[in-house]
């Protein structure tokens, strides 16, 4: 598969992520003052079922589009501190690699009936704050050289 399919891929899905990550955790929060509690929880159950419906194959997506990609710059991720392309690199998948895993728990904390609305939130807000990071180091990562 050409980079370039890859690239856009990778591009489309992480918007589509992170659009969704920046909707539950700014616009939604914002609404869930102004409804009733019982309503909210109905609205974010929806959006939750949704979520876990379109999510996977998202992420899926991303992930392999990722992998790809990584791998055209494989020189650069094996010696990550050889370049600041490398080292900004590797530090973005590793925040992609900790998003993975809170996608993961949440999964397996919903399945068991123990995603509860702290546990949601909390997760959400470290998705949010990751993909920020993520976002920056992708950008800085062709602008930054030392």
């Amino acid at each position: 598969m050409s980079y370039g399919l890859l690239l856009a891929l990778h591009l489309l899905t992480a918007i589509a992520f992170a659009g969704t990550v920046f909707f539950e955790v700014v616009m939604l929060e914002g609404v869930r003052r102004r409804l009733p509690q019982q309503m909210t929880r109905e609205v974010e159950r929806a959006i939750g079922n949704r979520a876990t419906a379109v999510m996977p194959w998202v992420l899926l997506t991303l992930y392999a589009a990722g992998i790809g990609m990584a791998w055209h710059h494989r020189a650069a991720l094996a010696q990550p501190l050889a370049s600041s392309f490398g080292l900004l690199l590797a530090l973005k998948i590793g925040l992609a690699l900790s998003v993975f895993g809170h996608f993961a728990t949440a999964m397996v904390w919903r399945r068991r009936g123990v995603l509860g609305e702290r546990r949601s939130r909390r997760l959400h807000l470290s998705v949010f704050c990751h993909v920020l990071i993520i976002v920056l180091l992708a950008k800085a990562m062709f602008y930054l050289h030392w």
